[in-house]
C-alpha cells in the first residue's frame, strides 16, 4: 500500500530582479510577469510504501527541503498531484512550528494540538516527551532562550510522541550531539519496527545506509537516482568524489612526463588476478584493481575469518595512465552494509612512488584481527590519486570479496571485544578496609 504518491510534481519560486518589480507586477494584478521562475524541484514522480523508510540524499540546494515541505503541507505543489494518507509529524528547519515567546510546554501543547491530539491525550504523553527531551528546567522557559540543541531535542521528542503514521525528518539530528543522535537513531529503529513510515534527510551516509529500505537522489531538483540504498549511495558517492577532484585538478601542478619501457614493469612478485564479487565499481580508470585476496600469516587463502587471529589483505592494482600520489587501500563492511573499519598506503605512513602505466604493484596489509561478533565481512579493495584530503578515485570495487567471521571463545558484547586487562588494586582495598 502506498501512503505517499507524487505524480509529475514540480515547485518554483517567483525571483525578482528588485523589490519594485514585485510591485509593478501586483500593481497590473499578475497580467504582466516582471520575474523569472527558479524552479527548485521539477517532475518528480515517487511512491512511498507504508512502513517503509525512504531517505532523501543530495547537494544543498537540490530540493531535498522543498520536497519534505510539500508532503508535510507546508507548501503547495506548483505542477503535478501529491497525496498523502495517514498523520504527518515533521521535524523540519530548525525550530519551526515554534513560537519564540511561548515556553517549552506551551509549544509542546500547541503542536500537539496542531497535529490534532486532543489537551487529555497531550495530558497523557507530556511525561514522556519531557523526559525524552532533557532539557531540564527549560521547559519553563521561553524557546527564544534555547540553544539550538536544545531545540532540536524538545521537537524531535514531540515529533515522535504524537503517534505518527508518517515521520519526516529533515537533517535537523545534526546540530545535536552524539549522546541526543544515538539516542534519536535508536528511536527511529523502533518506529521503524512498529510500521511507521519515515522520510529521511540526512548528508550522514552511515545513517542512510543503516536505517533506508531506499534512497532518492536529487540533482538540482531533479530525480538522479531511485532504488536500493547501496546501489544509490554507491553512484551518489563516487559522483561527490569525481566532483571533488574536478575542483582540486583546476589548481593542480602539472604532471611530469614520464618515459614508458617498452617491458611490463612490475613491483609486485605475488600478483593476484582474481576478484571474488563485483557489486558495484567506479572511479575514473586511469588505474584499476586487478585481484584481492584474504590469507592468513603464511600466505594461505583462507575461508573463514578466526578471531584474534593474523590475516593478510592482498591488492593488487595495475596503472593505466601516470598516478602520481598512488594510494592503495581497502574497507572493511559488516553486514549490514556499514563501513566498519578500513586503511590504506598513506593512512599507515607508507607512500608509494608514482605509477607509470602498464605499471603493477601489489600491497599487503597485516592485519591483527580482535574478536568481531560472528557475522559476514566483506573487503572492498581501491586505489586513488592524491592525498588522504585531497583524492581522485581511480577504482573501487564494493564487497570483492566476503568472509564469515568465526565464533570467539567468550562472548562479545557489541561488535567486538576490545583487548583489555583487567587489575584489581588490593593494595587499596586494604588500605581503605584497615582505616
Amino acid at each position: 500500500m502506498n501512503i505517499i504518491e507524487l505524480q509529475g510534481v514540480s515547485k518554483s519560486y517567483p525571483i525578482y530582479d528588485s523589490p519594485s518589480n514585485r510591485l509593478k507586477e501586483l500593481l497590473t494584478l499578475n497580467h504582466a510577469s516582471y520575474h523569472k521562475d527558479f524552479w527548485a524541484l521539477r517532475d518528480i514522480t515517487l511512491e512511498v510504501k507504508k512502513g517503509e523508510t525512504f531517505c532523501v540524499v543530495g547537494e544543498n540546494g537540490s530540493g531535498k527541503s522543498t520536497l519534505l515541505q510539500m508532503i508535510a503541507g507546508i507548501l503547495q505543489p506548483t505542477e503535478g498531484v501529491l497525496k498523502v494518507q495517514g498523520r504527518v509529524s515533521a521535524l523540519l528547519e530548525l525550530g519551526s512550528g515554534f513560537n519564540p515567546e511561548f515556553s517549552g510546554r506551551d509549544n509542546v501543547y500547541l503542536n500537539a494540538a496542531i497535529l490534532g491530539l486532543s489537551t487529555k491525550e497531550i495530558d497523557a504523553r507530556y511525561k514522556a516527551i519531557e523526559q525524552f527531551a532533557e532539557i531540564g528546567d527549560f521547559i519553563r522557559h521561553p524557546v527564544k532562550t534555547y540553544s539550538s540543541g536544545m531545540a532540536v531535542r524538545l521537537a524531535f521528542s514531540v515529533a515522535i510522541h504524537v503517534d505518527p503514521e508518517i515521520l519526516l525528518v529533515d537533517e535537523a539530528l545534526a546540530v545535536g550531539d552524539i549522546y541526543f543522535r544515538q539516542r534519536c537513531m535508536r528511536k527511529v529503529h523502533e518506529l521503524r519496527q512498529k510500521g511507521v513510515t519515515i522520510l529521511f534527510v540526512s548528508h550522514a551516509i552511515g545513517d542512510v545506509k543503516a536505517v533506508g529500505d531506499r534512497v532518492l537522489w536529487l540533482d538540482k531538483g531533479r530525480v538522479r537516482e531511485c532504488g536500493p540504498t547501496e546501489q544509490v549511495v554507491v553512484k551518489y558517492l563516487a559522483m561527490m568524489a569525481e566532483k571533488d577532484s574536478t575542483y582540486l585538478e583546476q589548481s593542480a601542478p602539472a604532471k611530469p612526463q614520464v618515459v614508458v619501457a617498452a617491458t611490463l614493469r612490475m613491483d609486485a612478485p605475488e600478483i593476484v588476478t582474481t576478484i571474488p564479487n563485483m557489486d558495484h565499481r567506479h572511479g575514473d580508470e586511469r588505474a584499476r584493481v586487478i585481484g584481492i585476496a584474504v590469507m592468513n600469516s603464511h600466505g594461505e587463502p583462507i575461508v573463514i575469518l578466526e578471531p584474534d587471529s593474523k590475516i593478510i589483505v592482498r591488492v593488487s592494482v595495475r596503472a593505466a595512465e601516470y598516478v602520481g600520489l598512488p594510494n592503495v587501500g581497502f574497507m572493511l563492511r559488516n553486514h549490514l552494509g556499514l563501513d566498519f573499519a578500513g586503511s590504506n598506503t598513506t593512512r599507515e605512513g607508507h607512500q608509494l612512488a608514482p605509477m607509470a602505466p602498464d605499471e603493477i604493484r601489489t600491497v599487503d596489509f597485516h592485519i591483527e584481527l580482535p574478536s568481531f561478533y560472528p557475522g559476514h565481512f566483506s573487503f572492498s579493495p581501491a586505489i586513488a590519486d592524491g592525498t588522504l584530503e585531497n583524492y581522485r578515485m581511480c577504482d573501487w570495487i564494493d564487497n570483492a570479496i566476503t568472509l564469515q567471521m568465526g565464533h570467539s571463545e567468550g562472548t562479545v558484547y557489541g561488535y567486538l571485544h576490545l583487548p583489555c586487562r583487567v587489575e584489581v588494586n588490593a593494595r587499596l582495598m586494604e588500605t581503605v578496609h584497615g582505616n
